[in-house]
């Protein structure tokens, strides 16, 4: 098997597991809690299928792994790279060094689009990879 070029983390703006995820669906319902990568990521209940084939597609075509994270379930590492930009998306390079690849304000400025997501990402792998 062939070593990825690099691993895409998103890390979303909310605490995985039931009492976090729960925490999150009642805190943004009455608007009090937002995450602009959730946004992207997930319809209401679930993944969205255009973005589980956008994790496919940056496998397939740039050999890019994608993980995506809640703060709880941070390294120390991705804790140090993530911390108060929360959602972002970092990327981890072979020799495990990391940089911010998205940050807050680009997933924002995206308003939910994956398909706005995948051209921004591939726009930007040449500049990091």
């Amino acid at each position: 098997m062939n070593e990825t070029r690099g691993t895409l983390i998103g890390i979303y703006n909310a605490d995985g597991g039931i009492v976090g995820e729960l925490a999150y669906f009642f805190g943004h319902l009455v608007g009090v809690r937002s995450c602009s990568l959730c946004d992207i990521s997930h319809s209401p209940i679930m993944k969205k299928p255009s973005f589980k084939a956008l994790e496919q597609h940056l496998l397939a075509k740039h050999n890019i792994a994608v993980r995506m994270i809640h703060l709880n379930e941070r390294n120390e590492r991705e804790q140090k790279a993530s911390e108060g930009r929360e959602p972002c998306i970092l990327l981890e390079y072979p020799d495990q060094s990391i940089s911010m690849f998205l940050d807050s304000s680009d997933l924002t400025a995206l308003s939910g689009s994956v398909s706005s997501l995948k051209k921004l990402i591939e726009s930007r792998l040449d500049l990091y990879l």
